[in-house]
């Protein structure tokens, strides 16, 4: 059974209702796949319409919404004001790439006389919709990752069902907002079967619709245990589908001497802030900070941790993240080669408290569960005593969705090597400012190796999500009907 719950208060709100059922979602995904081809080949302008008139639903909801969300979160109205914010703007974002001809772009080669390789028949590339997509909701982010999040608003743009895996921790906001999402597609004249729900808080249920046959592509958004076996469950099925799966990340943030003797405590200031941003519950809250061994650099490592010690991160979303928070820290505190800077001490009852540790290169390098992601307002700070030492740590990391570079704005070899190794190990390199926050746009990249996220090659956030679900098709000798219909899949 589901059950809406305060995140503040831990008491349950309203009714249980019943998880979805394997009837339901064998359901649910055969409408998908009954409306699939015909989706397909719909217009731009169609599924232009469609996402912005979920975006114009979306605000003319907020007010509802917004509450919901913040007692079923705890993040606060602020927070879930601009979240929603930034989800209208990118339904209307692909809407306007949709607009510009991108999803049914062509790429021409006309017929050469002749025999191979020189000649050779017309050939058109175009791309087609792979069909249903199951959409795994985050819990960090109710709007702009959950219902008609980035992954929703890629697959229907690309023209593509999707089948919406709610997320537990807020069930009612998920209904809602699905309830609003169908008003939509039925108001713009398209079938019921291109937007759907399951929901569940059991495992099985997740499973279930990852093996359904009808599905062609998985999105996720989540914890690398979860993703991992959903990852695994894509690959083992009868005919593999891709999995796109966002787990996680640790995202080092290199400060150079230079940086820290510059303006070190503006950047103290400014990084404490990031790491309690929501009670360090984004997936590019920096969690490792790697800092020289030189006097600048201490004094940035002691205003730093007093930054830190003054804050105090909200509740977090649901019991479990904070228990799962808790042992990370524990498990932290419990190892003899860091020397704890902020204790992040609190009672279960009360409000995390932010959690900070210092440990030598050698140290980190050799014990791979300082690796490890701690999901909340936790970090360490690595100590290097060269670049060469920033180096391992960095490739000992693996892979990461950011890093951050404080420090390199003049070229010189070393400059050039670290900016090569964060390149190596992150989908996306920052030179100013923090990591949390992303920015939807064309260039955004927000992926990165191994176990940042499965498939690296492509992004979460940003226009270029489209391509996740549009698979090129080359025509060859194309009778005129086809080509006329200029990349639009009939």
């Amino acid at each position: 059974m589901l059950q809406s719950v305060d995140a503040r208060t831990g008491s349950p709100v309203g009714a249980q209702f019943p998880e979805s059922t394997p009837a339901e979602i064998d359901q649910a995904v055969a409408a998908a796949v009954a409306v699939a081809d015909a989706f397909a080949a719909t217009s731009a302008a169609q599924r232009a319409s469609l996402l912005r008139a979920l975006a114009v639903a979306l605000e003319g909801s907020r007010e509802s919404l917004v509450a919901l969300a913040d007692r079923e979160t705890g993040l606060g109205l602020p927070r879930l004001n601009g979240e929603l914010d930034r989800t209208a703007f990118q339904l209307r974002g692909f809407a306007d790439v949709l607009d510009q001809g991108i999803a049914h772009a062509v790429v021409d080669d006309p017929a050469v006389a002749g025999a191979p390789p020189v000649g050779r028949p017309r050939l058109a590339k175009v791309r087609v919709p792979v069909g249903p997509v199951a959409m795994f909701s985050a819990s960090n982010f109710p709007f702009a990752f959950s219902v008609l999040g980035g992954d929703t608003a890629a697959a229907l743009a690309a023209g593509c069902p999707v089948v919406v895996k709610g997320h537990p921790a807020h069930p009612e906001l998920t209904r809602q907002t699905v309830a609003l999402a169908q008003g939509v597609v039925a108001a713009e004249g398209l079938p019921a079967g291109v937007f759907s729900l399951v929901q569940g808080g059991s495992i099985a249920v997740g499973v279930h619709l990852a093996q359904a046959p009808g599905i062609t592509a998985i999105a996720f958004t989540g914890s690398f245990k979860g993703g991992t076996a959903l990852a695994k469950i894509a690959a083992d099925r009868p005919r593999p589908v891709p999995f796109y799966g966002e787990l996680g990340s640790v995202n080092p943030l290199v400060v150079l001497p230079a940086a820290a003797e510059k303006n070190g405590a503006e950047l103290a200031n400014t990084l404490a802030g990031s790491i309690c941003l929501g009670a360090g519950q984004f997936c590019t809250s920096p969690g490792v900070i790697v800092v020289q061994k030189d006097a600048a650099s201490d004094a940035f490592v002691a205003a730093f941790a007093q930054a830190l010690q003054a804050l105090q991160p909200h509740t977090m979303l649901s019991s479990a993240i904070r228990s799962t928070f808790d042992k990370g820290v524990a498990r932290w505190k419990s190892t003899a080669s860091l020397k704890p800077l902020v204790d992040g001490s609190a009672e279960a009852s009360a409000p995390p408290r932010p959690f900070l540790a210092e440990v030598q290169a050698a140290d980190f390098i050799a014990d791979h569960n300082l690796h490890e992601e701690v999901f909340g307002s936790a970090a360490l700070v690595v100590r290097t005593a060269s670049v060469e030492e920033t180096l391992a740590v960095l490739r000992a990391i693996g892979g990461s969705l950011t890093v951050t570079l404080w420090g390199a704005e003049t070229e010189s070899e070393a400059t050039r090597s670290l900016v090569r190794a964060a390149t190596q190990i992150a989908g996306r390199v920052l030179f100013a400012g923090v990591p949390t926050g992303v920015a939807v746009t064309t260039a955004q990249h927000h992926g990165g190796p191994f176990p940042a996220s499965t498939q690296p090659f492509t992004t979460s956030v940003g226009y270029a999500a489209l391509d996740r679900f549009l698979r090129p098709v080359a025509l060859q000798d194309a009778p005129d009907w086809l080509v006329a219909r200029k990349g639009v899949p009939c």
